[in-house]
């Protein structure tokens, strides 16, 4: 396999690594990861792995980048690769044959990662308290807003010493903060060490095996925070050992090939003509959706009203879609939900295992409905701890990033990393924009099949599995770990167990921002006016280029619930795609 990587001369005065280089490790990581996937992926799609380059800008492209002791970098910019691989594919299956180069921007890939610490709204990011009044406020449980409700989601110490939980309040935060004999709300506590340490005094009430009782019994996302070792050790670790990275099956071949829609001079996109349904909120699933709608497709992204969601997050994974407001428990939602069914060719769904199933859209049922319609579908899953279709022992629990983050190993990583002999969240949600790169390679396979093979797919992933791939390349060097220790700012190496990911993410980033301004210049970054937002939206371009393919959105981002629920009359401006 021959990958190749543009090589530019480092402009002077940068600070960086000098003896290794992110772009060779990307090819190793291409090279791991299509050993890992080959079951699952189309010969057509492995043909492109020799015509991938690498490329950077700047040195910050071949640098590592953040304070983090795992290969991220390198692994994104592997599965950005693989997906360019698969839209090259689709693009021959779309129109003639030819020779396509797949090209993975290092300095993107790289911003990617931090997206939701650097999408801002006419200059204002997610740490800025202005940035609130800007945005719609879909935390209807308060569990953003409220700093004390918010840290119900945290890394603590059990009543056993150097045991820790994570416990986990979700977009609710009452259940949890109850279940561990506080109060819901405590309006005098707005400091923030005094938000830890009460929770923290809380936690240390319990044992790790009564925390995990009551996380049962209250049906909440904790987790223990465990070594990667002893992960592997457990029920579901070995379990979990069985499965690739993804995996892709037939849910019935009773129907036709379907073919891609014609276009006069080609498809300027290569998902062009195809209608994705959107069940998710948060990060990880809806990154797949963003992915999808970068490619052409016609992404809809359906939340509930009554359902909370991160405010802010939206302004970064909405963009490139619709989004509308449906009530699955409504019966007049339920039946334009229906008529939007009749034509969508991609289901994605974000919740835990059995929530969108136990409204009476399993699978298999969609599956036999889009039989008889005679073009089947494809249904791309995406959860916390993966195994559904094993049975494995985790496989039903509520879980987000920082819940996987935890119990696969990768917390304890990051302490070890920083000198620590106890557990750390990482910086910025690099798992969850790594799990919705999966899950849209993921998806590209299953639409690949129903063009080539006819039939409907069903395509799963989780947060769990991208960090079982993570781990499996290892950590930096040592000289190289050594290197980010002396580099990076002090403060972030100050940072302990019960630290929020906000406080480790925003250490990290100014630190990033000081070493590293490339990643937030120009060439990474684009600016479209959202009329939804009223303002100015700043967000990172996509990374990859294809050959004889756009790659980019037409239409700039909005919040939840702006537009009608409908496939017809939707606005495009495709100069955006020239941006």
């Amino acid at each position: 396999m021959t990958i190749r990587q543009l090589k530019t001369s480092p402009p002077s005065g940068l600070v960086g690594l000098k003896k290794h280089s992110v772009g060779e490790g990307a090819k190793d990581a291409l090279r791991q990861l299509l050993r890992a996937a080959k079951t699952e992926l189309p010969k057509e799609f492995l043909k492109y792995a020799d015509r991938v380059m690498f490329l950077r800008n700047s040195r910050a492209g071949d640098t590592v980048c953040f304070p983090c002791p795992l290969r991220e970098q390198e692994t994104v910019a592997a599965l950005k690769a693989l997906e360019g691989c698969a839209a090259a594919a689709i693009t021959d299956v779309r129109g003639a044959k030819r020779e396509r180069a797949v090209k993975v921007d290092l300095e993107r890939v790289t911003s990617l990662i931090m997206s939701a610490y650097i999408t801002n709204i006419d200059g204002l990011d997610k740490c800025n308290p202005k940035t609130k009044e800007r945005i719609p406020d879909t935390d209807l449980n308060k569990a953003q807003s409220n700093l004390y409700r918010r840290l119900s989601a945290g890394l603590y110490e059990t009543k056993n010493r150097g045991e820790y939980y994570h416990i986990h309040g979700s977009l609710e935060a009452t259940t949890t903060l109850e279940m561990i004999g506080l109060p819901a709300f405590l309006p005098g506590l707005t400091d923030y060490h005094d938000c830890i340490n009460t929770i923290e005094g809380a936690v240390r009430r319990f044992s790790g095996d009564e925390l995990e009782r009551l996380n049962r019994e209250y049906r909440q996302a904790g987790v223990p925070v465990l070594t990667n070792e002893k992960y592997q050790k457990t029920n579901h670790g070995r379990a979990m050992a069985s499965l690739p990275l993804f995996t892709v099956k037939s849910l019935g071949m009773d129907t036709p090939p379907v073919p891609f829609t014609e276009s006069t001079n080609g498809p300027s996109q290569c998902l062009q003509g195809l209608r994705v349904i959107e069940l998710c909120r948060v990060i990880a699933g809806p990154t797949i959706g963003r992915s999808l709608a970068a490619h052409g497709a016609s992404v809809l992204k359906i939340t509930s009203s009554q359902l909370p969601d991160v405010p802010f997050f939206q302004l970064d994974v909405n963009t490139g879609k619709h989004t509308t407001s449906l009530h699955l428990k409504n019966p007049h939602d339920v039946a334009i939900f229906e008529s939007l069914l009749e034509t969508a060719d991609v289901i994605i769904d974000g919740y835990r295992p059995g929530v969108i199933a136990n409204l009476g859209y399993r699978p298999e049922d969609l599956a036999a409905k889009a039989a008889r319609r005679g073009k089947g579908i494809v249904y791309v899953a995406e959860d916390c701890f993966g195994g559904t279709e094993i049975g494995a022992e985790w496989a039903g629990r509520p879980g987000w990033q920082q819940i996987a983050d935890c119990v696969t190993g990768v917390a304890w990583e990051q302490g070890r990393f920083m000198g620590l002999n106890e557990p750390v969240v990482p910086p910025f949600p690099m798992s969850d924009y790594g799990t919705g790169c999966v899950g849209t390679i993921a998806a590209l396979t299953g639409i690949y099949r129903r063009a080539t093979q006819g039939g409907s797919w069903i395509c799963r992933t989780s947060l769990s599995q991208y960090n079982i791939f993570l781990l499996s390349l290892g950590t930096y060097p040592i000289d190289v770990k050594d290197q980010l220790r002396r580099e990076h700012d002090p403060r972030f190496f100050e940072l302990r167990h019960n630290d929020s990911v906000d406080e480790v993410s925003q250490r990290a980033l100014a630190s990033v921002k000081h070493l590293h301004p490339a990643l937030f210049a120009s060439h990474t970054m684009q600016s479209a006016y959202s009329e939804a937002y009223g303002g100015v939206v700043t967000w990172t371009k996509e990374s990859l280029q294809v050959d004889g393919i756009k790659i980019g959105h037409v239409r700039p981002t909005r919040p939840n619930g702006y537009d009608k629920p409908t496939w017809e009359d939707w606005e495009s401006d495709e100069t955006l795609l020239d941006a």
